[in-house]
């Protein structure tokens, strides 16, 4: 077998798929446990090491570390039991005993969480999962949910409705010792919101097993709050609140599958706000409202719930099964109905095209005023090849006619002007120029 650093190295120079997954299946048949390991540290988003600078070395190389050395040093970091100056003296350390390449290409990538050579855990779980479980890297997952439009025969039934944020997913690992781990949906580590952190670690007391909290992050704005999710500085974020609306043992989330019901969880969580209510301000549990859409009462407060989404600007509303489980992967137990807007928008401009659309349309430039808000919006999807060709060909004839554009909501920009968010081209709303009919 081959030391982990030149195995990385051998990924890197090696682009095509098929040769990176020989080298992994090579590595797997010869046993490597050295590198699988290291690749499970890696890629697993639930291990995480609370670090934010790992200098690379330079110099004479150092003596050489074995990877058992490294992974009894790195246990402090991932129970967060070594921080601050000792975590950097630590750091130090562990890069003097290694050579150069063994640090920079090897377990600086480790503790950086990107090995930088196109290989993911899927890549990995490919090649080993049936002949070599052991070196498996878990999957970060969460519940999502269908798109009720393609599954109408289950609305149906008793449901639990919420509306739908237009925020940021935030999955938070509490423990028992007081960390507070937060990811995005894709198990990528947040760590801007520090107050929410905060909050949710005066609750770790009362809890005796790891849990995981699920909800969403909202702001005073989505463009602000998307600016702020990943910053390496001057972050601001005190204004965040979080909305949960699922929870369950950590150990059970990692199986992927927790078997107590939608209505169970709900219950669980409301009766841990209760409990903690002065401490966290800035978590709130999202409403939840139970309705039998068999009947016509229900159906019609579940048209009054989606009206009233539509204008307060949620994205939309949850209808969630309340006997099912909690699974990691999307499920019919959580349908989502986005509801659309229509809006009539003079053209007054055409954008040429890229790629294939070259020489013919490639958006409408629309503006207008819609409840009062002045709208200015790029109209790209929507138009048929003929309509690109035949609309660029006469675009006097276009330029000045009113069209309604489907969007998902109007969104409103940093300085102060608003959009549509996934515009997509309807009609035109007359046979003249500026006519609205």
């Amino acid at each position: 077998m081959d030391r982990p650093e030149y195995v990385i190295s051998a990924l890197q120079d090696h682009p095509s798929r098929l040769n990176k997954e020989a080298i992994i299946l090579a590595q797997a048949q010869a046993g490597n446990k050295d590198f699988f390991e290291g690749c499970r540290l890696a890629l697993d988003p639930m291990i995480t090491f609370g670090l934010k600078k790992i200098p690379e070395r330079t110099g004479p190389d150092g003596p050489g570390m074995d990877m058992e050395s490294f992974t009894l040093a790195i246990t402090g970091f991932v129970s967060r039991q070594v921080t601050g100056n000792t975590a950097r003296y630590m750091i130090d350390n562990m890069m003097e005993s290694s050579t150069n390449r063994q640090w920079n290409d090897w377990y600086r990538r480790i503790l950086i969480k990107d090995l930088r050579c196109g290989v993911s855990d899927k890549t990995i779980n490919k090649v080993v999962e049936r002949d070599f479980p052991d070196f498996v890297i878990p999957i970060f997952g969460c519940q999502l949910a269908h798109d009720s439009s393609n599954h109408e025969s289950k609305l149906e039934g008793c449901k639990l409705v919420e509306v739908k944020l237009d925020g940021v997913r935030v999955i938070t690992v509490v423990y028992p010792d007081g960390r507070v781990i937060q990811f995005s949906r894709n198990g990528k580590e947040l760590t801007n919101f520090d107050l929410i952190r905060e909050q949710f670690r005066k609750t770790c007391t009362g809890i005796t097993e790891p849990v995981v909290f699920d909800g969403e992050v909202m702001s005073s704005s989505f463009q602000d709050l998307m600016k702020q999710v990943h910053r390496k500085s001057d972050v601001k974020t005190n204004d965040a609140v979080l909305y949960l609306f699922d929870y369950l043992p950590l150990e059970d989330f990692e199986k992927g599958l927790w078997a107590r019901s939608q209505k169970e969880r709900s219950e669980k969580l409301v009766h841990w706000k209760d409990l903690w209510l002065e401490e966290t301000p800035n978590i709130k549990i999202l409403d939840q409202v139970e309705l039998d859409l068999d009947t016509d009462e229900g159906q019609k407060e579940f048209s009054a719930i989606n009206k009233m989404a539509i204008e307060n600007g949620y994205e939309g509303i949850m209808i969630k099964d309340p006997e099912a489980p909690y699974e990691c992967k999307r499920s019919t137990a959580w349908l989502k109905l986005k509801p659309f807007i229509e809006v009539s928008l003079e053209v007054v401009d055409l954008e040429e095209g890229t790629g294939r659309n070259v020489g013919r349309l490639g958006a409408f430039i629309c503006s207008g005023i819609d409840d009062g808000r002045e709208i200015t919006v790029n109209v790209g999807s929507g138009f048929t090849d003929n309509d690109r060709i035949d609309f660029y060909r006469e675009r006097d004839l276009v330029v000045g006619k009113i069209v309604e554009v489907r969007a998902d909501a109007i969104t409103q920009n940093q300085d102060g002007s608003y959009s549509l968010r996934f515009p997509r081209f309807l009609r035109f709303r007359g046979f003249e120029i500026g006519e609205k009919i």
